[in-house]
């Protein structure tokens, strides 16, 4: 196989056997940024504040709307959690529609079904109105979450998709931001104009995006399915660093989809179309131990983002900082502003560090501080709930640790989620395979967001944050057992990472074994030189 990650990263490039030079062991260069591949992610992923907006305009509206329409917490957390619920329908039905009308469309599709969602709820004149607004909202977002992180890694060159698949992550954080803001901003009008507004206003971004998307060009991965080599060909011209560069990733594509090489590329059609048939049998009923493996790391990866808790801190973090002590409704409002900025700062940072120290070392050290954060957070809170005075230094460290929990999370868990699960799966899994990973990470967000105000009022705010840490560490260990690295690989590479549970020990070993002959290999656990030598069983 043609492989682009030999010229973008030393790792790969150490894969082959042939000699090596003083090349190889110079530092690896800055990653080079194609700007109209730039410009589609930054298109594709704006989708994604659709959600982000949702959820940080929620935590804020919900207070209003329970004054309003006089609900009970109950009803709160499910008008609050349903709409990830209702998401699951939507990132089901995503994979095989972008299969079918192509990733492009599929992007212009969550804007409609999202702006018809806002425009139910901004004039839902009950409840049952509302959560009818609710329903189509989440269907909207369900399509969005799982579309935008494929198109984005299947458009971008190997050396900068940890970098541009990693945009729906920070725009989910801008659109929280942008709630928490509304939030805000609405507060200072009528108790039943203001949430409306809140919750309605989201319908304009969504058609602009709608619109805004028929600029983008098609996935080249997702045209080279359907057999139309040349407009593959141009749409890799353009995100290319280089033609030789677009001439090698056509090449991997089209091995990986099955096209013979011999395949002349001004063809403007050969007899190839996939709309996704057989898919579900290859994922569920007879995989492969490369597709098993790949299929646990992608939808292990969403349940541990959810359940270690985050949708629990974002959606009620005016209830968190009620209990930590802050009592007046636009204190709690103007703190929430403060977790939204540091969400949004933090996820700006691991944008730049995903192409540059790899998958692996973020996840992991991001799981560790929010392991911390939880654990000191988990033990103020039950401090502040068991003292009959008022604790102002547990009560600081109490919304200390809630931001520096969100920053953590910010800086690995959050965008690696979308960028390692939407890069993994085979070119004809590829996009029914993450639509299973949304699926997961929406019900688990909804489970949390249906059941939190219950859940701390069972154990106390304290002890449900404790539970959140005993997952948390469990992830820790999940992740450092199962997930290779795939920093620099191509798509059409990632197969070789997997199908191998022991592959931690053959890449230590493998490791020692380059140290002590010298070699120069300074891998991560060595995975991509280790995954490289030799077909995984189950390929």
């Amino acid at each position: 196989m043609a492989s682009l990650g030999a010229e973008t990263t030393a790792a790969t490039t150490h894969a082959d056997h042939r000699p090596k030079t003083l090349a190889d062991f110079d530092p690896p260069q800055k990653p080079k940024r194609n700007k109209f591949a730039f410009a589609c992610a930054i298109l594709a992923s704006m989708t994604s504040i659709l959600l982000g907006y949702d959820t940080g305009v929620m935590s804020g509206a919900a207070i209003y709307i329970k004054k309003d329409l006089k609900i009970s917490d109950v009803k709160v957390e499910l008008l609050v959690g349903t709409i990830n619920l209702y998401s699951l329908f939507g990132a089901a039905a995503a994979g095989r529609t972008s299969d079918w009308i192509g990733r492009r469309y599929t992007i212009v599709l969550a804007g409609a079904i999202f702006f018809i969602g806002a425009l139910l709820m901004g004039f839902a004149t009950n409840y049952a109105f509302l959560m009818v607004g609710r329903f189509v909202a989440g269907i909207g977002v369900g399509y969005a979450l799982m579309i935008a992180p494929v198109y984005t890694s299947e458009l971008s060159p190997a050396a900068s998709r940890g970098f541009l698949s990693s945009f729906p992550e920070v725009f989910i954080n801008g659109g929280v931001l942008l709630g928490y803001v509304s939030n805000y901003a609405f507060s200072k009008l009528s108790l039943q104009l203001g949430w409306r507004m809140m919750l309605g206003i989201s319908a304009v971004p969504s058609v602009l995006l709608a619109v805004g998307v028929l600029a983008m060009p098609e996935s080249p991965r997702w045209l080279v399915m359907q057999g139309r080599l040349r407009d593959a060909r141009k749409v890799l011209d353009k995100t290319s660093n280089s033609k030789d560069e677009a001439a090698l990733r056509l090449a991997d594509i089209k091995e990986a989809a099955g096209i013979p090489q011999e395949c002349n590329d001004d063809v403007v059609r050969v007899e190839k179309r996939s709309h996704g048939e057989g898919v579900w049998r290859e994922l569920f009923l007879h995989p492969t131990p490369t597709v098993r493996h790949i299929l646990i790391c992608a939808i292990g990866i969403h349940f541990f983002q959810q359940a270690s808790g985050i949708d629990a801190v974002v959606l009620y973090s005016p209830r968190i900082f009620e209990k930590a002590g802050i009592k007046s409704d636009n204190d709690k409002l103007l703190a929430t502003v403060g977790v939204g900025f540091t969400k949004t700062i933090f996820i700006l940072v691991a944008t730049f560090l995903l192409d540059r120290i790899g998958r692996r070392p973020l996840i992991l050290s991001s799981m560790g501080g929010m392991i911390l954060s939880l654990a000191i957070l988990a033990s103020s809170l039950t401090i502040i709930t068991h003292s009959d005075v008022k604790l102002p230094w547990a009560v600081g460290l109490a919304i200390t640790t809630v931001i520096s929990f969100v920053a953590f999370f910010s800086m690995g868990m959050g965008p690696i989620a979308w960028v390692y699960s939407s890069e993994i799966f085979p070119l004809r899994l590829r996009a029914q395979g993450a639509s299973m990973g949304v699926a997961m990470n929406r019900f688990v967000s909804g489970i949390m967001g249906t059941t939190f105000l219950s859940l701390y009022k069972a154990m106390t705010i304290g002890g449900a944050f404790f539970l959140f840490t005993g997952i948390a560490m469990v992830s820790w260990v999940f992740f450092y057992t199962l997930y290779p690295e795939t920093q620099g690989k191509t798509l059409e590479e990632m197969d070789v990472l997997f199908g191998n549970l022991n592959w931690l020990r053959d890449s230590k070993r493998n490791k020692r074994n380059s140290q002590l002959n010298g070699d120069g290999n300074g891998n991560i656990d060595g995975s991509s030189n280790v995954q490289s030598k030799g077909p995984v069983p189950g390929r």
